[in-house]
């Protein structure tokens, strides 16, 4: 953590999950309600046990730990996964968490679905580590169970350079977050992203700034890598406005993309 000459503070905005949870927390009951249906519509038995990799503050672990299902969620960050570990208390619920790599990770007990839907994958930098996350996932589903992979694709018209702007209030507390990509590498598949946090209370604010990289897709980057993990196969593309009766076509004009794939009969 450093301070600049402006009063930002430089920061892993990871370690403040109960910003990063208030960011995203309006998106978490129509997320839920669609893993659901996409269980519903694609599992030929009832799901039970769900996975989410790069848990983060656990929005989703929540949410669905709270409509009965038994969850596992794993993050390497420490901070986010202690803060989830007191809002399951505090609520009554129970979930296994570990603290892992999404990348290099298994489970004592497969799972029947496992789902992450916001660009986390993005967060593994090279085509290893992303083949191998694919791989773990499919190690840790049951046979026909799904995995619910959402996140940005770019496509070959769009602008490199992105600025995004929203509020949430929770409370006396109100949130602004800003989000712009600074730099874009084609070359080594990497932008990077800088996200600009504004707290304020009715007595105090503060600024943090986190930047990070992420990994760059287009729709003929991820079919190369599904094809390097023949237990997955995949079944369905949805958008991020999450209609489970509206599928979409898998183009290279899509930019939000929620990939529905399925864990083959063949053992991973």
């Amino acid at each position: 953590m450093s301070n600049s000459s402006n009063g930002v503070i430089d920061v892993n905005w990871y370690d403040f999950p109960h910003y990063y949870d208030l960011a995203f927390r309006s998106e978490t009951k129509r997320e839920a309600d669609f893993i659901e249906a996409v269980c519903r519509k694609y599992c030929s038995f009832r799901v039970r046990r769900m996975l989410e990799p790069a848990c983060g503050s656990g929005r989703l672990i929540c949410a669905l730990a709270a409509r009965g299902y038994r969850m596992t969620g794993l993050d390497t960050c420490g901070p986010a996964l202690e803060y989830l570990r007191r809002r399951l208390k505090r609520r009554g619920l129970k979930a296994s968490l570990l603290q892992a790599d999404m990348s290099d990770f298994r489970l004592a007990t497969p799972v029947d679905a496992a789902f992450c839907t916001f660009n986390s994958f993005r967060h593994l930098l090279t085509e290893q580590q992303a083949q191998r996350h694919l791989e773990c996932v499919a190690g840790c589903l049951r046979p026909g169970g799904v995995y619910i992979l959402g996140f940005h694709l770019m496509p070959h018209d769009a602008s490199e350079s992105c600025v995004e702007r929203w509020t949430a209030r929770h409370g006396r507390l109100h949130l602004t977050v800003t989000l712009r990509v600074v730099q874009t590498d084609w070359r080594r598949r990497i932008e990077r992203v800088r996200v600009n946090l504004l707290a304020r209370t009715p007595t105090a604010q503060r600024r943090l700034r986190s930047e990070f990289p992420l990994r760059l897709y287009r729709v003929q980057h991820f079919r190369r890598l599904l094809a390097k993990v023949p237990q997955l196969r995949l079944l369905e593309v949805y958008d991020f406005w999450y209609e489970i009766n509206e599928p979409v076509v898998l183009n290279d004009e899509l930019a939000d993309a929620v990939f529905i794939l399925q864990k083959t009969d063949c053992r991973a």
